[in-house]
């Protein structure tokens, strides 16, 4: 096992998600939301099973705004003018993403509602 190349394919993988939380304003809503997520999870002290949920919904979403953000970045390289396809394209990895984010929403209510209707009762 090559040592050097695994530690400086960890150290591309960390900028690579420093690159995200800088570039991309959506990723800051799902850090917002992930922080939300993790402080309630730890008030209400939520199952093993709904922080499992739970921590794999913030793992969807943040790598789906991953891969929405370098589908992006590819293709403002491959097609710098505006383009039918490549708007598309964005249009779709962006989709994804939405897709993600609404699954996760409704993992997060079903998970959190009912401590929440009991905490206000």
């Amino acid at each position: 096992m090559n040592f050097p190349k695994l530690f400086a394919s960890f150290l591309y993988a960390w900028k690579g998600i420093i690159l995200l939380i800088r570039s991309e304003q959506n990723a800051w809503v799902h850090l917002l939301a992930t922080l939300l997520v993790i402080v309630f999870g730890c008030y209400f002290n939520i199952s093993n099973g709904e922080w499992i949920a739970a921590i794999l919904c913030i793992v969807l979403v943040l790598s789906a705004e991953g891969f929405n953000t370098a589908l992006e970045k590819l293709t403002d390289l491959i097609s710098p003018d505006t383009h039918p396809l490549a708007g598309q394209v964005k249009d779709l990895a962006a989709g994804a993403v939405l897709i993600t984010a609404i699954g996760a929403f409704i993992v997060g209510l079903i998970i959190f509602l009912p401590y929440f209707l009991k905490f206000f009762q």
